[in-house]
């Protein structure tokens, strides 16, 4: 008997015009969607109309991202580094659901100039932990001033393809370990 595949969702945690984690996302959901374990959704932040202020009652745009997170057994959280931290964008999102992202591993996919995007994956560790997420210890970082003029040359190497091949291996793991251990005993926070 095989187990139905995790369904894995990549959220892509940029709203800028120009951005390139759109890009990075699709690469990433690429390398994923070979995979007969995962099952692939892209979540894209710019297609919600989310609230400018965190109202009294979540808006439906607020329910939808929500549900989002609650269908997924697994997240890659696509972000880029803005001032040695995440987007305000991302945060908000994050802040729309709190039991949905409980007891579900989180990878990082992260972008920008020298550090890869490390410092703002810093960061949603904490977050994520607060969250009673598990974050998973590898990642993929790009580094937009590698010295390659092009981003696509750039996720055609061999080494981005090694590291998100790790990433999707460590979350496959544990978003089945998580799942039986939801199905056994319900989390409790």
């Amino acid at each position: 008997m095989t187990e139905a595949p995790l369904r894995l969702a990549v959220i892509i945690g940029s709203t800028r015009e120009g951005r390139v984690g759109d890009r990075i996302a699709r690469w990433f959901a690429g390398q994923a969607s070979g995979r007969t374990d995962l099952s692939v959704v892209l979540v894209d932040l710019a297609e919600f109309a989310f609230p400018p202020g965190y109202p009294a009652r979540a808006t439906p745009q607020m329910s939808a991202f929500a549900a989002e997170v609650g269908r997924a057994d697994a997240f890659a959280v696509v972000t880029p580094e803005y001032n040695h931290s995440f987007p305000a964008s991302l945060k908000q999102a994050i802040d729309f659901a709190y039991d949905e992202w409980h007891a579900k591993p989180v990878g990082y996919v992260s972008y920008g100039c020298r550090s890869a995007g490390q410092h703002a994956v810093d960061q949603l560790r904490t977050v994520f932990t607060a969250l009673h997420a598990v974050s998973v210890r590898d990642g993929v970082g790009v580094d937009l001033l590698d010295g390659c003029a092009d981003l696509d040359s750039r996720l055609a190497g061999d080494l981005p393809a090694r590291a998100a091949q790790v990433l999707l291996d460590q979350l496959c793991w544990w978003g089945r370990a998580l799942k039986a251990a939801r199905a056994a005993h319900p989390f409790v926070s």
